[in-house]
Formats: structure tokens, sequence, C-alpha cells
């Protein structure tokens, strides 16, 4: 299983407060034992370690990128126009942690700017975009990409969705034994 001594997925995100969201990406790698390598390059700050990040990620074999940004979000866009690797963008709501008021704590678009750069490629760079913060799905769409080579994922990926498929019947099961009430107090309580 090659995909579990090497990466086949690159992992990157813009600054390190992109990590909060980033890591649900690396969990469900990590949850089908696909190992991952995992950088900051900052499409504005390190636009030449982009490049070499680009150059690395293709003579290494990885056979996915998965990048986060916010913001104006141009990692996701400028690592897919320096490979042919398929990207993944994940758009990433800006949090300013720095902030003392809680009214400037996130952006005033709320992810939309990140959703419509990194969906918004022009022709011939295309990107592969997921919901705003949604890098678990991210992964999941990689691990699709390698299904195709690995039949064992296939298999494992087939069980992930039966799993899936349980949960919301004993979830619904649970909810009519219950009642709406005491359902929504046991699972949400404060």
């Amino acid at each position: 299983m090659t995909y579990s001594k090497k990466p086949l997925v690159g992992i990157i995100m813009g600054s390190s407060s992109d990590s909060k969201i980033m890591h649900s990406a690396a969990t469900i790698l990590d949850e089908f034992g696909i190992k991952h390598e995992d950088q900051i390059v900052s499409a504005h700050r390190t636009p030449t370690r982009l490049s070499d990040y680009a150059k690395h990620a293709e003579r290494e074999g990885f056979k996915i990128i998965i990048a986060g940004a916010g913001g104006s979000a141009h990692l996701p866009g400028m690592i897919a126009s320096h490979t042919i690797i398929p990207v993944i963008g994940v758009p990433i709501m800006v949090y300013n942690d720095k902030g003392q008021s809680d009214r400037f704590k996130f952006s005033a678009f709320g992810g939309l700017d990140s959703l419509l750069s990194i969906s918004e490629m022009p022709t011939g760079s295309p990107v592969v975009t997921v919901g705003v913060n949604k890098a678990a799905n991210a992964g999941l769409y990689a691990i699709k990409i390698l299904a195709n080579e690995f039949s064992d994922l296939q298999k494992k990926l087939k069980q992930y969705k039966e799993d899936q498929h349980k949960s919301v019947i004993r979830e619904s099961e649970e909810l009519k034994r219950l009642g709406l009430t005491r359902f929504t107090d046991k699972k949400f309580k404060k």
C-alpha cells in the first residue's frame, strides 16, 4: 500500500491560523491511513517558496494538493498554475483572533470572498473547490481520487458511507423514541 508509506497528498495553507480549519483534511486522511505532507506556503509572502513547493510536489509524486486560504485566497489558484497535480481548494473564513472586539472578529464577507476567489479560476487553471471551511470534504475528495488507483480505498470508502447511513438511522430511531425536545436536550446540552 503505497499511500500509507509515502505522502501522496500535500496539504498547504497560507498561514498558521488556517491550521484550525485545515486539520480536518488531515484527520480524515489519517482515518483512512493516507500519508500526507503538511506545510505553510503563502502565495503573497513567499511566492518563490510556492513555486519551489510545486516542483517539490511533482518530484515527490504527490497525486493531489489540498490548498486552504482565506481572504483573497490566491494560494489554491497559484499552486494550480505551477503544477499539473489536481488541486482541491478550501475557502477559509478569515478570523481575526488578534482583535480586542468581537465586532471585527470575522471577515466582512463571511468567507464568500475566498469561495469566489478559488471557484472562479480562469479557464486553463482549474481548482476543485469545496465549501467554506469544509476541509474534511477536501480530504474525502482526495480519497475518492486515490481510490481510482487503490482498490482497498474503494472498500474503505464504501464502508465509510455505510457507517454514515447506519449512524443516521440510529439517530432517527433515538429521536423517534425520545421525542424532539428530549432528544435535542440530550444531544445539544449546554
